[in-house]
């Protein structure tokens, strides 16, 4: 991606002449143009064949253009809800659980090789990942 000043973009900005701004309140917010990155949610039984550095195709929805990137990382830990540990390190498992196992979903960061010419990209946009083990 090229990277030039005004790819930097001021977001949320709602501070106006003569406002006063406390400590701790959001007032704007500084976007980096070349910091975007995206997190896919892929299941337990996917990640044997997800590898950091793997090609990923990236396609946005309300773009027909195909963005390409690749793995970044895997997340080494997920928050399991029903299976918190309580003041003796053990895991408090809900009683009523159906014990019907979904698959985890883990997050794996996609990095953004480059960004096609009239591709506008914006944090939070909807995407589909697709990953190309090698």
């Amino acid at each position: 991606m090229r990277r030039d000043k005004a790819t930097d973009n001021l977001t949320n900005l709602e501070a106006q002449l003569g406002d006063y701004v406390n400590v701790g309140v959001n007032t704007i917010a500084v976007i980096d143009a070349d910091s975007f990155w995206l997190g896919g949610y892929f299941e337990e039984p996917n990640l044997a064949r997800i590898h950091v550095g793997d090609p990923a195709l990236i396609r946005l929805m309300g773009y027909r253009q195909t963005i390409h990137g690749h793995v970044g990382s895997i997340a080494h830990g997920i928050n399991v809800q029903n299976a918190q540990p309580n003041q003796q390190g053990l895991a408090t498992v809900n009683p009523i659980f159906t014990w019907v196992r979904l698959a985890q979903r883990v997050p794996v960061q996609i990095r953004i090789d480059d960004v096609p010419h009239g591709v506008q990209l914006v944090a939070g946009m909807t995407a589909t990942v697709q990953i190309d083990p090698r």
